[in-house]
């Protein structure tokens, strides 16, 4: 894994221009030069690739692979025009944030991050941003590793266990996955994967499990086999978040849609190979009116529409929607609807045709109508709203779909149904204690429960404890604190696929865990540790993810 971390740095920094003395002097002397400077400050060669590798471990999702900003600010050592030079914040102001964090939603790296990599990135950051290299089909195929073929695969499960309720689990700093059974609760299998996986995703039946990773790897993994197995693996650009496939009717399993951070595209490969067949660039237009020119215009969530033969795919600088129709996948239809920065997260409402999507630099809510290709509305929340996919409840208030927020703490309640009030956020509620610092709020149809995080609120009483609202009242229940034994950040839900359980990570401690709660009597179930559970965070059920059950 370290390898593959190295491997990644190197080829972002392997763009920069290092002044060299001598080809002659050893690699300890070279190590030693100063290979770049920004207001007095100098990193080696060994310095500029540590913190590189830092910056896109801890910062690069909020801050731009360039360092030009997104839901955080920029981070350039001349400023943009708005936010400060860091070569003017400096070392000693650098720190102030680094260590601290910040109320918007920026965590306190102090006792995460150790004093030498502070250090090290209060004199990073005041350097130039590496440039990234291109990457693009070709570089993408010469990567494909087609590992079982399709022809060698099972026509059927090699097992007797019910795959519809396995577990996908990500263990993001150690870049792997662990396969749960949710019936008995026993770790079937746990695979080396990319780097900081961010999310899973099902394939249409249900059969594969897809993993992205931060460095940009999917990894396709066949729940058929006696033990899920590894059967295609792609690196399909160096920093990523999403990935989806084609669910529509007739489409089923054919099509994978991968959404790139850095370089900036959208690729479509086939699902049953991961072999790429487009490219198709995000860069262009940003959607508010001065048009500013956007290179690094990632794309974040993704969603699989049920009613129609498209994909929804976010692109966070220029705020543009894109709906790509993936009928003919090497030559997408691409329809691009402007709406707010900085798209983020989001899902489905209860219907599964609308798709509401957080634009949590602007403090909003999109709204588009999937079949009818259009925005709805642009609803205001909260500061920094934060919903993950979001949760779908009902009440006498009528059908809402729940958001949380990073930078206060907040819960907004949207009306989705038509009639009066319907895109309105007609209630708002508070959680425990005071701050921000939420993920992630999850729901299921058959629970009378709304669970809500606050991984990264500062206080360690917050962070460590979820709190549990009555669906029908809205009123607070239970707040659940870290069960004896466990230690860390609690952080993600997810349902089993009866909808009685609630499988919750804790993360960033010495004694990390999953724990399973009873939805119903709010006890816990079971914990499940051991030397493999290391640092568990996202979790998904295979039904639910499938089905779109949230």
């Amino acid at each position: 894994m370290k390898k593959l971390k190295l491997l990644i740095v190197l080829i972002v920094v392997a763009t920069i221009s290092f002044s060299c003395k001598s080809d002659k002097k050893s690699e300890v002397e070279k190590d030693k030069e100063p290979v770049m400077a920004a207001n007095d400050i100098s990193l080696t060669d060994v310095e500029m690739k540590n913190g590189s590798e830092i910056y896109f471990d801890k910062c690069a999702g909020c801050h731009g692979s360039s360092r030009k900003g997104a839901t955080g600010p920029s981070l350039l050592p001349d400023g943009d025009g708005k936010y400060a030079a860091t070569k003017v914040l400096g070392a000693a102001g650098l720190r102030a944030f680094i260590e601290n964090g910040t109320p918007g939603g920026m965590p306190e790296w102090k006792g995460i991050m150790t004093e030498e990599e502070i250090e090290l990135m209060t004199r990073f950051l005041q350097a130039e941003p590496p440039v990234i290299p291109p990457y693009g089909i070709d570089e993408i195929n010469s990567s494909w590793n087609l590992i079982i073929p399709v022809a060698d695969r099972p026509t059927k499960p090699q097992h007797n266990r019910n795959i519809n309720n396995y577990f996908g689990v990500i263990m993001r700093d150690a870049g792997k996955v662990a396969v749960i059974d949710g019936d008995t609760k026993e770790k079937l299998v746990v695979l080396k994967t990319g780097f900081a996986v961010h999310i899973l995703r099902t394939s249409a039946s249900g059969r594969y499990i897809y993993s992205v990773g931060r460095d940009g790897r999917i990894t396709m993994i066949d729940t058929y086999t006696k033990t899920p197995t590894i059967v295609a693996e792609v690196k399909a650009g160096f920093d990523a978040r999403s990935v989806e496939v084609s669910k529509f009717k007739g489409y089923e399993d054919k099509y994978l849609v991968f959404g790139g951070y850095s370089p900036s595209h959208i690729a479509i490969l086939d699902a049953q190979t991961l072999e790429p067949l487009s490219v198709t660039e995000t860069k262009g237009n940003a959607c508010d009116g001065d048009k500013e020119f956007i290179e690094e215009a990632r794309v974040a969530a993704i969603v699989a529409s049920h009613t129609d033969p498209v994909w929804i795919c976010n692109v966070k600088e220029t705020g543009m929607v894109w709906i790509v129709d993936y009928t003919d996948p090497r030559n997408p239809g691409m329809t691009q609807i402007p709406t707010a920065r900085f798209l983020h997260d989001g899902g489905f409402d209860s219907t599964g045709h609308y798709f509401l999507v957080a634009a949590n630099a602007s403090n909003k809510i999109v709204v588009i109508d999937v079949p009818n290709k259009k925005l709805v509305k642009i609803i205001e929340t909260g500061i920094k709203p934060h919903p993950g996919r979001g949760t779908n409840i009902k009440n006498d208030l009528g059908n809402l779909w729940v958001t949380s927020h990073l930078g206060e703490n907040k819960l907004s309640f949207i009306k989705t149904n038509p009639g009066e009030n319907q895109w309105t956020v007609v209630k708002e509620i508070k959680a425990s204690g005071n701050g921000g610092g939420a993920l992630f709020v999850k729901s299921h149809p058959k629970s009378k429960h709304l669970w809500v995080d606050r991984t990264l609120n500062p206080d360690p009483v917050l962070n460590s404890a979820v709190d549990v609202f009555d669906i029908k009242t809205l009123e607070l229940k239970k707040t659940l604190s870290a069960p004896e034994g466990v230690d860390g950040r609690a952080v993600h839900f997810e349902y089993n696929k009866a909808g009685n359980e609630v499988w919750v990570s804790y993360f960033m401690g010495e004694k990390s865990a999953i724990v399973i709660y009873n939805d119903k009597t709010l006890e816990v179930k079971q914990i499940i540790q051991g030397d493999w559970v290391e640092n568990p965070t996202g979790k998904f059920n295979v039904y639910n993810t499938t089905h779109d059950v949230y």
